[in-house]
């Protein structure tokens, strides 16, 4: 391993590490405000975390690296799993009391929008570690765009996104330079959480409710300020709609996002993966209102609003619930737990499978069909217009394969743990897919991972980061060759 790359991969995480340690002052100055000893604690950490990293900057200063394949694979690894331990840090120091297992899960949870917790009485917790929890999302949820859109489509892992698809690399971005975009993103990205935090506030929330819980919900999240999510919320169907609004903008391709917003764009609005997931997301919603209408006797309105919200929380893997969902019958539980698996869009703040895999998938099967009756002819695998490469088709089978292999073996080590098969197979699932909850009386929409041993956490916390990281780009750190000068 050549000794300049090292040097730039921790030089660029120190710097990385300074910035979220000048993050830590905002729920100090708010625990400050409100009269809590905790402020301490922030300071105390973003002092002590910014002082180390400006040391480690300092150290290893030099001229900028040569962006590579090596340099890519290793940096995004190294500071996911700065940014996961640093977050740990106030969350373990804190008045709270939490076991670094316990803290690390919850930071993790918050880096990779997961929104799954740990932590019992949200509803009188201090401020400034709700604050603390609702940052992490929002800047893990920036960081995770910027993976899918940027960094991803490099490695060639995941992140096949409309500039790869579109071989961004030949002129084609959307725009002609990658600063451009990167400033319209961001400026995309705070615009919505303004506008996510007024909404909510005019539908009835407090400003600290609207702004934590618009922060979660851009990043698609599910980090809620109270432990009955948005069920705490007396009447709260405009806040359920407001939801489910901004979880299903989020859940698209933030450059499709932009492209229109900015320049108009409405052809970027073909992209095959958004009708797929519209169309997923609408016909599992609208089957499970039906279901719960038939079945328990609930209003129509009421039935459709719920069910749209809480399987936009899913499928976008936000997080967030409005109702005990498990409880509405078998058909319910069984939509909910293979809702887990599916995900938005590529180059979103989503996790799980996503939209654009299954698009891949079924034309290479209906290729693969036609190619049985005509075995001469040549059938392209598209994806919309576009001829999907031989490469991007072997690595969109070799992600679903990992993907169900480690479920399969992370239940496993779960049931070694002693929990149930459903609990094992739905926290698995759930922190692979970075969904938040799980089902089930444990982990389901209305429980926690309060219960859940330490060991059992870290599991968790490993396979939250492999989800959110695409797997590949944790995995090929596993091989010998990759060590190689």
């Amino acid at each position: 391993m050549n000794a300049n790359l090292l040097r730039s991969v921790i030089y660029i995480t120190a710097l990385c590490a300074l910035y979220l340690s000048i993050a830590m002052f905002l729920p100090a100055l708010v625990d400050l405000y409100y009269g809590h000893s905790d402020w301490q604690v922030f300071a105390m950490s973003g002092f002590m975390v910014g002082g180390v990293a400006a040391a480690a900057a300092l150290a290893t200063r030099g001229p900028p690296p040569v962006f590579n394949k090596r340099l890519g694979f290793l940096l995004v690894n190294v500071l996911w799993a700065m940014f996961s331990l640093v977050g740990a840090i106030p969350l373990f120091l804190a008045e709270h009391e939490l076991t670094f297992a316990q803290a690390l899960f919850e930071s993790i949870s918050g880096i990779t929008t997961t929104g799954s917790t740990v932590i019992i009485g949200l509803d009188d917790m201090p401020p400034g570690i709700l604050l603390w929890r609702s940052l992490l999302t929002w800047l893990g949820g920036i960081g995770i765009v910027g993976l899918g859109l940027f960094v991803l489509p490099f490695l060639k892992v995941g992140g096949a996104s409309i500039f790869k698809l579109e071989s961004s690399d030949t002129g084609d971005k959307p725009f002609a330079r990658l600063a451009s975009f990167t400033r319209a993103f961001l400026i995309a990205y705070v615009l919505l959480t303004l506008a996510c935090a007024i909404a909510y506030d005019m539908a009835g929330m407090s400003h600290f409710d609207a702004l934590n819980h618009a922060m979660s919900t851009i990043a698609t999240a599910g980090f809620s300020t109270h432990d009955a999510s948005f069920g705490y919320f007396p009447d709260n169907e405009a806040l359920l709609i407001i939801g489910t609004i901004f979880l299903t903008i989020c859940s698209l391709p933030f450059s499709v996002i932009i492209l229109l917003a900015v320049r108009n764009r409405l052809d970027a609005a073909r992209d095959p993966q958004i009708l797929v997931f519209l169309g997923y997301l609408c016909a599992i919603s609208i089957a499970l209102a039906v279901y719960h209408h038939l079945r328990n006797g609930v209003d129509m309105n009421d039935a459709l609003i719920h069910s749209f919200f809480n399987m936009a929380s899913i499928l976008s893997t936000g997080g967030f619930a409005s109702d005990d969902y498990t409880l509405w019958g078998p058909f319910a539980v069984l939509t909910a737990f293979f809702a887990t698996f599916i995900g938005g869009c590529s180059g979103s703040t989503a996790g799980g499978i996503k939209a654009y895999r299954f698009v891949v998938m079924f034309n290479v099967v209906r290729a693969g069909l036609n190619k049985l009756i005509y075995p001469n002819a040549i059938y392209p695998v598209r994806y919309g217009a576009l001829t999907v490469d031989a490469e991007t088709q072997r690595g969109v089978f070799l992600f679903v394969s990992l993907y169900i292999f480690l479920w399969v073996v992370g239940s496993i080590g779960m049931a070694l743990f002693g929990y149930d098969f459903l609990t094992a197979t739905s926290s698995v699932i759930t922190a692979l897919s970075n969904v938040g909850p799980g089902v089930g009386p444990i982990i389901g929409p209305v429980g926690n991972f309060s219960t859940i041993s330490d060991p059992a956490l870290y599991l968790l916390s490993l396979m939250m980061l492999l989800g959110r990281l695409e797997i590949l780009t944790v995995l090929v750190l596993l091989t010998p060759i990759f060590w190689r000068h």
